[in-house]
């Protein structure tokens, strides 16, 4: 009786073995079913959503360029208009003296942000320009300047450029009482648009009322109809990178094909002389935002699967090695942290002594850096006094002892200021606590101007000054100024030194701040980044250690302005103090 027992359990066994591995495979074929039917409604309700949602933000960004480009359009329309009626322009034009109407030219290219303007005489000639290197050229066939004559009003010319592209140039007859004088021709930088647009996803074009394209982000559409610019090569940047095989997943039909690839074609008009703006989109980012949702699908039903699969295959045996396994590795986890931890312990101990050997370092090179910024700033007056004692020498062997003692108090000014400097020398370190009075900047810099004759005499520089007819004044430490001076001057001088005709041009003016520049004909500056930073210098060694203008960077902070440095257009370094101005006893704000 055991026997048929034991094979009835057997059988038994077996049914229920193959009822259960039915059940696993309707279970697995179902699972799979949901799977595919999930996937597959997701990835068509994302790409339209998505596809939407990209068509949407291209629209905003399409409305917000041309808004943009309106808008610089209609900034610069009434800049000629304005020019037009200076007074300034005007006269010159009238008395053929243009000696000031290019810095004037140049006073108003900053404010108004426009690329260059020039000023055309009754012949075309340029009498005056921003860019410097337009002097002289003659522009009397030239549109801009023939239909300006013309007209009664602001005209604007789309002018093709011989290196390729276009110059868009706002234009405007001067007139007096005798007739027409002249013309102002403002020409505005579109291309920073195409600059800006090149850095996005969308490719961007902007044609003519004719159809020609003027602006895009890919150069060698230029001056095509937007037909042939299509045919000739692919949207540059990100349509090249970006199109993938989208085609057949995009939930809308394409607006456009690119060498076969489906992109999204939006236009807009831009209210301008018959102007028209078209960017073209690819559908990646809709491809990529619904893959990364369909990945976190797939991988949910994986892990799903795996689980199922893992719990019907788990065996306790497998499980109590898989324990066993676990701890073999916790184990050696341990003694791996251990040895981490005990590394750990000596890693700080070296770090304590390397941070005490650090703090004394640190103690050091302050010192090397007060006694060099005490030897830069000292070595100036010390040159003056070499000088005049020379000076006084000659004078008392000629017998003229009263022009001797002029260079003796001369000298006496130089010790007296040589105190000042290592008292204001602190300053470098700690800042506040000085009392400051009303300077007159013209004043200052007549007396640093004074202190640098020795080296002015020396070279044979060309020195302009250009100052307000009424004094600047200011709020701060006429002796601090005046080492923000000197320091200037010096470095336009040393910066001249391989140049054949060396000039250095002074400009103080006043308007919300006061403002001193001092502009040199030298090779510029080629490093900004580290240009105030403390012993950073271009010079031989002997000629100096790098501390003019961190000092004066320094002193114009203390005082409550900045210190900034540029290239000029047309060559050398210009270097502006600002400060807030003093007017009736009241500091404006900077």
């Amino acid at each position: 009786m055991t026997a048929p027992r034991s094979d009835t359990t057997k059988s038994k066994a077996k049914a229920g073995s193959r009822t259960i591995s039915w059940r696993a495979r309707l279970a697995l074929v179902l699972f799979m079913v949901v799977a595919a039917v999930t996937v597959w409604t997701t990835n068509r309700a994302l790409t339209h959503r998505f596809t939407e949602s990209t068509r949407n933000r291209a629209e905003l960004r399409l409305a917000l360029y041309s808004g943009n480009l309106l808008s610089e359009l209609r900034q610069h329309a009434i800049v000629p208009q304005l020019l037009a009626r200076d007074q300034t322009l005007i006269s010159a034009l009238q008395s053929s003296d243009f000696s000031l109407s290019t810095q004037r030219l140049i006073s108003f290219v900053d404010e108004i942000g426009a690329a260059s303007i020039m000023l055309l005489a009754q012949d075309g000639r340029t009498v005056a320009a921003t860019d410097r290197n337009r002097l002289g050229s003659n522009h009397r066939n030239a549109a801009y300047f023939v239909d300006a004559v013309r007209a009664k009003s602001t005209v604007f010319s789309v002018i093709p450029r011989e290196v390729g592209g276009y110059r868009f140039t706002y234009s405007r007859r001067i007139i007096d009482a005798t007739g027409v004088l002249g013309a102002i021709v403002v020409e505005v930088d579109l291309q920073k648009f195409e600059r800006a647009w090149a850095g996005i996803s969308d490719a961007v074009l902007v044609t003519d009322s004719t159809g020609t394209i003027i602006l895009a982000t890919e150069a060698r559409w230029r001056g095509l109809k937007e037909g042939d610019a299509l045919t000739l090569q692919t949207p540059e940047g990100a349509i090249q990178r970006a199109i993938r095989a989208t085609t057949d997943w995009t939930a809308l039909p394409p607006d456009a094909y690119l060498q076969g690839e489906a992109v999204m074609r939006l236009e807009t008009r831009v209210p301008f002389q018959g102007w028209r703006m078209a960017s073209f989109t690819t559908y990646s980012s809709v491809r990529e935002r619904v893959n990364a949702v369909l990945a976190l699908e797939i991988m949910g039903f994986a892990i799903l699967l795996a689980l199922a699969f893992y719990a019907l295959s788990r065996k306790t045996a497998l499980r109590m090695a898989l324990f066993q396994r676990e701890s073999a590795e916790l184990r050696v986890l341990n003694a791996r942290l251990q040895r981490e931890i005990a590394e750990r312990e000596r890693m700080q101990k070296t770090l304590a002594v390397a941070e005490q050997s650090l703090a004394q370092s640190s103690k050091l090179a302050a010192l090397g850096e007060m006694s060099a910024a005490v030897s830069h700033e000292l070595n100036q007056p010390l040159a003056a006094m070499k000088t005049y004692l020379a000076g006084a020498r000659l004078l008392l062997n000629r017998n003229r002892p009263d022009e001797a003692l002029a260079s003796f108090g001369r000298i006496d000014d130089l010790i007296e200021r040589m105190g000042a400097i290592t008292r204001q020398l602190k300053s470098y370190a700690r800042k506040g606590g000085d009392a400051f009075s009303p300077v007159n900047l013209g004043d200052a810099l007549a007396s640093s101007l004074s202190m640098m004759e020795p080296q002015l005499r020396q070279r044979h520089v060309k020195i302009t000054r250009i100052l307000p007819e009424e004094p600047v004044m200011v709020m701060g430490d006429r002796m601090r100024l005046e080492q923000v001076m000197v320091n200037l001057l010096r470095n336009a001088l040393d910066a001249t030194k391989s140049v054949a005709d060396p000039e250095v041009e002074i400009l103080l003016a006043a308007g919300e701040t006061a403002t001193l520049s001092v502009r040199d004909n030298g090779v510029g500056i080629k490093d900004f980044d580290n240009l105030f930073e403390p012993f950073y210098t271009t010079k031989q060694p002997g000629d100096g250690v790098g501390l003019g203008l961190a000092i004066s960077s320094g002193i114009v902070n203390d005082l409550g302005g900045r210190l900034t440095a540029r290239n000029g257009q047309s060559g050398g370094a210009v270097f502006e103090m600002q400060l807030p101005v003093l007017v009736d006893g009241i500091e404006a704000a900077e």
